[in-house]
């Protein structure tokens, strides 16, 4: 049987297609197969390996690590002329994928009778491990969005796509790792969770190979350097901080982890002592994943009616209605509080959602955004500098509930069994984390970033007239 003739666009690659937005999908799903277990490294460090208030103290330190990691090898891979046969991008990922197999099982080593001494070495030495794979993998990625197409409609559809691949590399384990690693009494089986990271890295490494052996390069805009003209990472990360549509899609993105990931904490020890029921956490989290599953087939169209920031926004407006809603309805610790919790997440989930799926394309802009107003690309450092600070609001968001948790009351060496008032307490917290989460994402995407629909159109006719010169 003959195969099917390829279809290919004016300038003779692979036309754009479901192909495409599908094998950027798995890059997320890979990465998050990685990323998702972050959730559980607090839960993990402070209940099973008995750590407490050195873990949150032990984060802070390693975000150091992440302050040089992400903009070094972002300067990197910028810097980088070599002519690799897959794509300079694709070469990286593929490295960093291999790492991500034993690199996430390295944060999670079952060892809760070591010396104190051990454990910290254990902590720092597997996340700056796992932090630098991940970041060799994932800084490249996120620049890859810019190159695959340069149409808006392309990038949303990969924007809208990357979400449902980093909902489902966050749905899977969200759903299934409770029900496997905690006990009949809600605490944590610590040796679960070190099988678990090793087998979603290697299934993490099957949807990079997958990605990679899909994405076709049809950007070429990359700007080409001669030895008079060296790359300049001090220039670079200059004009990020001048680069209002980053700056912007940066902070949504903060405000945004400070309420998946500071906030996750306190809403599994809510779950555990205040709902009474760890493993339907991840349940729960699901069907707050709904709305998202929902919006993103309409995202493309969306986007090319009424703009990218301005959808955004609106989505900030609905999250923060949500989440303000949460601290001030009477969400009790039985199935009608439980009800209400949900719908709650279900309305900031939508929020969230319709931010989510174009925050990729935003920042695919903002990188168009730098060359536009400085004439370089800087892909690398851009979105570098873009994770880190994400990256910090990963690490420093659990790290400053967790200190909030303790100054309310939270022992870590109880696990689930915290005092009523500690987990009314938690209850309380959860609502306050997601709120201040929301208003972040507000005051990112509807004051400081500026590409709305009528300005984005001006850039692009602008670049293209540019580059075709």
């Amino acid at each position: 049987m003959a195969r099917k003739a390829v279809t290919l666009d004016e300038k003779g690659y692979r036309k754009f297609g479901i192909r495409d937005s599908v094998a950027y999908a798995a890059g997320d799903f890979g990465c998050n197969m990685s990323f998702a277990l972050k959730s559980t490294m607090a839960i993990f460090w402070t209940q099973f390996m008995g750590l407490e208030l050195w873990y949150s103290l032990l984060l802070v330190i390693v975000q150091v690590w992440d302050a040089i990691n992400d903009p070094l090898i972002g300067s990197i891979v910028d810097a980088d002329k070599h002519q690799y046969k897959r794509n300079k991008f694709l070469q990286y990922i593929w490295v960093g994928s291999i790492g991500l197999i034993v690199g996430g099982a390295l944060c999670f080593i079952p060892a809760p009778n070591a010396p104190l001494w051990a454990k910290l070495i254990i902590f720092v030495a597997g996340y700056v491990i796992w932090d630098a794979f991940y970041t060799v993998a994932n800084v490249p990625y996120g620049s890859l969005l810019s190159l695959i197409s340069g149409d808006t409609a392309d990038r949303a559809s990969l924007s809208a796509w990357r979400s449902v691949g980093s909902m489902i590399g966050n749905m899977v384990p969200m759903v299934i790792l409770p029900f496997i690693i905690y006990d009949s009494n809600n605490d944590l089986i610590g040796e679960r969770v070190f099988i678990a990271a090793l087998l979603m890295g290697f299934l993490g490494f099957l949807c990079f190979q997958f990605m990679i052996k899909n994405t076709v390069i049809r950007e070429n805009v990359e700007v080409k350097l001669d030895d008079s003209q060296k790359f300049n990472v001090i220039k670079a990360m200059a004009n990020f901080a001048k680069n209002r549509p980053a700056i912007g899609a940066t902070l949504a993105a903060v405000g945004m982890f400070i309420g998946m990931q500071g906030a996750a904490t306190a809403v599994t020890v809510m779950f555990q002592s205040y709902f009474k029921n760890a493993q339907i956490s991840g349940v729960v989290s699901m069907f707050a994943m709904i709305p998202i599953i929902c919006f993103t087939p309409l995202a493309r169209k969306m986007v090319v009616k009424f703009g990218k920031k301005e959808l955004a926004t609106f989505g900030g407006i609905v999250s923060l209605v949500a989440c303000a809603a949460m601290i001030v309805l009477p969400i009790t610790p039985d199935g009608k509080g439980l009800v209400i919790y949900i719908i709650c997440q279900l309305l900031n989930s939508l929020g969230m959602g319709i931010y989510s799926t174009v925050s990729w394309a935003m920042m695919g802009d903002a990188i168009d955004y730098n060359e536009w107003k400085t004439g370089t690309r800087e892909e690398g450092t851009v979105y570098a500098l873009h994770s880190f600070f994400r990256k910090l609001a990963q690490g420093l968001g659990p790290a400053v509930a967790l200190v909030i948790m303790t100054a309310l009351g939270y022992i870590g060496a109880n696990g689930a069994d915290q005092t009523m008032e500690v987990a009314r307490n938690m209850r309380y917290l959860v609502a306050v984390l997601y709120t201040v989460s929301a208003a972040l994402q507000l005051v990112g995407l509807g004051l400081i970033y500026n590409l709305d629909k009528k300005t984005l159109a001006k850039m692009n006719a602008e670049l293209a007239e540019r580059r075709a010169q």
